[in-house]
């Protein structure tokens, strides 16, 4: 299961979190400790280029942060990060240096690495995204099953328990995923893939592949 371990996924030098990645082999065991790591890095923060705009909300001075946007923490918004206007921080968030939470995007319990993109409209909970991940105007990640029920990672023929009833979707560094797309619960997406535009994805999609459909998944050429 190397593919799915932080190790083949990130590169942790583009992300202020990185101790906090030191502390799991797979990415999804971090979800439960992100809200407990950002009251810790927070206190730790700069002065001079970060400040406190609430309880446990870090934000870097020459971030720039729209009037309508909604912050809640705990949380830490990067430097040159831009949040947009009616952005919906919902807590528990780490948005990198240089990212962009676009209109009307809502944030949950993520760690976003430094560059991503959620422009347009994304949900994106439970989840985190490597170093300029970005995801299409209305893709989200679907982060618990319809059936309420522990998530699963179908990984090859084996199903990977991970004791977690919400897990939204770990997208490596520079994903790629087309607009209206469905990142279903447990989804966990190599480096560099792509993921074309109104997919259902469940499961593991592997690094610098083309997802068309769930059963064609072709190498990048």
């Amino acid at each position: 299961m190397e593919e799915l371990k932080i190790s083949s996924l990130y590169d942790l030098e583009e992300t202020i979190a990185k101790e906090l990645f030191s502390r799991a082999e797979y990415p999804w065991e971090l979800l439960s400790g992100i809200g407990a790591f950002i009251v810790e890095l927070g206190e730790s923060l700069p002065t001079d280029r970060y400040e406190e705009r609430g309880e446990h909300i870090w934000i870097a001075k020459n971030a720039k942060v729209y009037p309508t946007a909604y912050i809640n923490g705990p949380c830490i918004i990067d430097e040159e990060a831009e949040i947009r206007h009616c952005a919906f921080i919902r807590g528990n968030a780490i948005v990198g240096k240089g990212a962009v939470v676009g209109n009307s995007t809502e944030l949950k319990n993520v760690v976003l690495f430094n560059k991503v993109q959620v422009p347009h409209y994304n949900y994106v909970g439970d989840s985190i995204l490597g170093y300029k991940a970005h995801m299409g105007a209305g893709s989200i990640t679907s982060n618990v099953k319809s059936d309420k029920t522990l998530v699963t990672v179908r990984y090859g023929g084996e199903k990977v328990k991970t004791g977690l009833k919400k897990f939204g979707a770990m997208l490596g560094d520079q994903v790629e995923v087309g607009c209206n797309s469905v990142l279903n619960p447990g989804t966990v997406v190599g480096k560099e893939a792509t993921i074309y535009p109104t997919s259902s994805v469940r499961g593991f999609v592997p690094e610098k592949s083309i997802f068309k459909s769930r059963d064609n998944v072709v190498k990048r050429s």
